[in-house]
């Protein structure tokens, strides 16, 4: 039976990407379906995506949403959505191609070996990180160091937004329970993985700065991963 695998790619003003990003997907050398959840984009993001399901009915979708309701809410209507049409493998992503749409390869390439969890790190032996101010950089891997402290977990890049999972692994997380909408939703999904005694397995990446578009980083996010990580020790994941 063939294994069918789909990407969830949260879009908000994403116009300058989405068309490239959709391109280069299709063009891989494995299928790859793609969900893009989009949050009322003012810049059009979502008439592109349509006009390219025009082309590829069969591999592309879309869900709308009426407002800008966050990430970690984006990826859980997403991961619904993969369990509704029983897909097998489940990769999250950005659109901004900070995440080398290439390297989806070498995620898929893990599941298939059976890991249950596989991260794209740019803080594991061979990660890189390129266009970042050192300032945040530095930032980013402290804020890991500081996860890893609290929640005692080994994973190094926590904060990574570029992963996959199989999907029993999903079916098995308390989904609801997990109200974070920023980074703190990445740290969640791992450490739920974790708690359920499922194996998590880093691979080098190379992270690279978008190019096109803005940033969806603010202090409200940071303030959140901060203060969440307490929080999750306590949750029913």
């Amino acid at each position: 039976m063939k294994t069918k695998s789909l990407i969830i790619i949260p879009t908000y003003n994403e116009k300058e990407n989405v068309e490239r990003m959709i391109d280069t997907i299709v063009s891989l050398a494995k299928e790859f379906d793609v969900l893009f959840v989009d949050d009322n984009s003012p810049d059009g993001t979502a008439d592109l995506i349509e006009k390219a399901i025009k082309k590829t009915p069969e591999r592309i979708f879309i869900e709308k949403r009426t407002g800008k309701l966050g990430l970690g809410t984006a990826y859980i209507h997403g991961f619904k959505w993969s369990m509704d049409r029983n897909y097998d493998f489940v990769f999250e992503m950005d659109c901004d191609f900070s995440h080398d749409p290439e390297d989806l390869l070498r995620l898929r390439k893990e599941l298939e070996k059976g890991c249950d969890l596989v991260i794209g790190s740019r803080y594991c032996r061979g990660g890189k990180v390129k266009n970042w101010p050192l300032k945040r950089i530095v930032m980013s891997y402290f804020a890991s160091v500081y996860v890893r402290l609290i929640l005692l977990i080994s994973i190094k890049d926590t904060t990574a937004g570029f992963k996959g999972y199989r999907l029993e692994v999903l079916k098995k997380i308390n989904l609801d329970a997990i109200t974070f909408k920023g980074y703190a939703f990445q740290i969640c999904m791992k450490y739920a993985v974790l708690r359920h005694g499922y194996k998590a397995k880093e691979i080098p990446i190379t992270f690279v700065d978008r190019v096109h578009g803005d940033s969806k980083m603010s202090t409200g996010i940071f303030k959140e991963a901060f203060f969440g990580v307490w929080k999750m020790r306590h949750m029913k994941l």
